[in-house]
């Protein structure tokens, strides 16, 4: 956040090429375990599956040609193939080579690592995201920003992921809502460090518009994929306004973040709260417990530590670990998001809606992401806004917040497109 300051990195990724890779640890620190030789072919096998019915559709009639250079997986002993005048040299990513017409990918620490991590599903996804760049060639996209492609590849990963929930894979069934937010999570990691301009010649794009641009693919299908140019894609990244926001990574002091944070949200809800309502906002308590919470005999919890109490009206969070873990852990706008669902639930318990459920759920994620919005699309000169990497953080809480594990019809996928609806339409989005 700016004060003029909202946010912070915390984690780094290699954008080199058409690199989707994480920064690992040196191999030879805790090597990753095995991963099943047939996983990858397997997995790339399901795409051109997929890719044999959805090309026509996009291409006029024409045949989809599966890449020509085959498939690829290197080490550090045996390098991938040279890609044009690209030198052949070892790096942890996956990637296509256009010049080659090839897909190639790291055998020994990356798929190994995101397989450990977050599963096989992902895997997945990163080779569908590098076919992805084979469609575009194919389809002759040319002409676009990095982001646009890199984000267009990410929509076409979540293209056929929408294909494989629709029962048609022969490599993924049954996918479970762990596993989809199991690819939320490593796409997290694949993000460009907050900061990074949009046009930059290697930019691929913050999580939040990855993420967004992944479930546009998984919800929409590869026709949405394919008219992704750069007059028409929804982009949030931007670069730090000033040396101080970058030497800070945008993150306002602890203490400052949970005043600050909190008077703005009283000051916005008292601003909107009539638009839902048709009756004024009256100032929401909020109690900050360091080690046993206040009474409250029917909670309405964001997650462990945090709620919401109906009966007295009062919003709770534990001060004394949960939101400085959150600080510390992610950044200050974890802690923004905290007392954004808080403030949500009051929303909706004060205009009569519920919180329970799926739908009720979605609703406070839509909320507070209108708060964000209002953070968002204020002017320059604004006491508090969001800066790069505010949004990163935000669906980061989300996922870390884990609502599934209470409520399995809630999958962080569904609730981090319900916020980004709130951060991109505002309240309409939940009216």
């Amino acid at each position: 956040m700016r004060a003029h300051p909202l946010v912070a990195a915390v984690l780094l990724v290699l954008l080199t090429g058409c690199d989707v890779s994480r920064v690992f640890p040196d191999p030879g620190q805790s090597p990753p375990s095995s991963v099943s030789a047939d996983l990858v072919p397997q997995a790339l096998r399901d795409v051109e599956r997929f890719w044999a019915t959805a090309f026509p559709a996009l291409s006029d009639g024409e045949r989809f040609q599966p890449v020509r250079g085959g498939y690829h997986p290197y080490t550090r002993r045996n390098p991938p193939p040279a890609c044009g005048d690209e030198p052949t040299q070892y790096q942890p990513n996956a990637f296509y080579c256009p010049a080659g017409d090839f897909i190639a990918w790291d055998a020994e620490t990356l798929i190994p690592r995101l397989h450990d991590e977050f599963g096989p599903l992902l895997v997945g996804v990163v080779m569908a995201h590098e076919y992805g760049h084979a469609v575009q060639a194919r389809l002759r996209v040319t002409g676009q920003p990095t982001v646009v492609l890199e984000q267009q590849a990410d929509c076409y990963a979540g293209a056929w992921v929408g294909d494989a929930l629709a029962g048609r894979s022969t490599a993924f069934r049954n996918i479970t809502t762990a596993q989809l937010d199991n690819t939320v999570g490593g796409l997290l990691l694949l993000r460009d460090e907050p900061g990074t301009p949009a046009l930059a010649p290697q930019a691929h794009g913050n999580a939040f518009d990855r993420i967004r641009a992944y479930q546009e693919g998984v919800e929409q299908g590869a026709d949405r994929c394919a008219t992704y140019r750069a007059g028409n894609l929804p982009v949030t990244e931007v670069p730090f306004r000033d040396e101080e926001e970058a030497a800070t990574g945008g993150n306002l002091p602890y203490p400052q973040a949970i005043n600050t944070l909190g008077e703005d949200a009283q000051a916005y809800w008292q601003r909107a709260f009539p638009q839902l309502a048709d009756r004024s906002w009256q100032p929401l308590r909020v109690v900050a417990f360091d080690a046993a919470p206040p009474d409250c005999t029917d909670p309405d919890p964001t997650t462990e530590g945090a709620f919401y109490c109906p009966a007295a009206d009062f919003a709770a969070f534990d001060a004394g670990r949960l939101a400085p873990a959150l600080y510390e852990r992610i950044g200050d706008n974890a802690v923004g998001v905290l007392i954004g669902d808080l403030f949500a639930r009051a929303v909706q318990d004060r205009r009569g809606a519920t919180t329970d459920g799926r739908a009720g759920q979605l609703a406070v994620d839509c909320l507070s992401g209108t708060w964000a919005n209002d953070l968002l699309t204020r002017g320059q000169d604004a006491p508090i806004r969001l800066s790069p990497g505010d949004l990163d953080e935000a669906v980061t809480a989300l996922v870390a917040f884990d609502r599934a594990a209470r409520d399995p019809s809630v999958s962080a996928f569904d609730r981090i497109a319900a916020y980004r609806g709130g951060v991109l339409e505002g309240l309409s989005a939940c009216t």
